[in-house]
C-alpha cells in the first residue's frame, strides 16, 4: 500500500494517527483504537523507502545524524499531515499525524477565556505545555487566530514543524 493511499484512508476514516514500523502492517489509529491499515506486513527496507520517499535530503540527513526528524507535510487533495520520523532498533519508522486545516476559535475549543485575553497582551511569550495530543497546537492556533481577527500588528510563531497555516487578516503572521 503507498503513502498517498494511507493517508486517503486516516482521512476517510477520520483517524488521527499513522504508524510506519518495520516488522508490522502500516496501522491507522481512529477514535484512539489502533488497527492495521492493511494485512501487508512491512520489512525494514519498505519501512524507510516510505519514510524517506517523503523527505528532503536536509530532513533525510538529520534523521541519520540525530535518529529523528519533524515536519509537516500538505498532500494535494488529502490535507495536511505533521510527521515524526524515527530510527528505532536500527529501523526507520514513522508517525503521522492529521492536522486539521480549519482554525477553531476559542469558543470552539470550550477553553477558558482568560486565553482571550492572554492572547491580546502587546509582547510576551506564552508557553502551552502538555501530553501528545491534548491540544496544544490547536489551542495556539486559536488563540493566534483571535488575535488575529481582532488586532492589528505583528504576530511570530515559532513552531517546528508548522502546523496550522494562518492567513493575514488585521494582523501580519511570520511563521518560523
Amino acid at each position: 500500500m503507498d503513502f498517498a493511499s494511507l493517508l486517503q484512508m486516516m482521512v476517510e476514516q477520520n483517524s488521527s494517527d499513522l504508524f510506519v514500523t518495520a516488522g508490522v502492517a502500516p496501522s491507522i489509529k481512529t477514535h484512539g483504537v489502533v488497527k492495521p491499515a492493511c494485512e501487508e506486513k512491512f520489512n525494514s527496507e519498505q519501512a524507510r523507502e516510505m519514510c524517506y520517499g517523503i523527505m528532503n535530503e536536509r530532513q533525510r540527513t538529520q534523521l541519520e545524524n540525530t535518529f529523528e526528524c519533524q515536519f509537516a507535510i500538505s498532500a494535494r487533495g488529502i490535507g495536511r499531515f505533521r510527521v515524526s520520523t524515527f530510527i528505532q532498533r536500527g529501523n526507520v519508522g514513522m508517525v503521522v499525524r492529521k492536522i486539521e486545516t480549519h482554525i477553531p476559535t476559542l469558543e470552539d475549543l470550550q477553553v477558558p477565556m482568560v486565553l482571550k485575553d492572554i492572547s491580546m497582551i502587546k509582547r510576551g511569550l506564552a508557553l502551552m505545555v502538555g501530553g501528545t495530543g491534548t491540544g496544544k497546537s490547536t489551542t495556539l492556533a486559536a488563540m493566534v487566530g483571535h488575535r488575529n481577527h481582532n488586532s492589528t500588528g505583528h504576530i511570530i510563531t515559532i513552531e517546528d514543524p508548522i502546523e496550522y497555516i494562518f492567513e493575514d487578516k488585521k494582523a501580519t503572521i511570520n511563521q518560523r
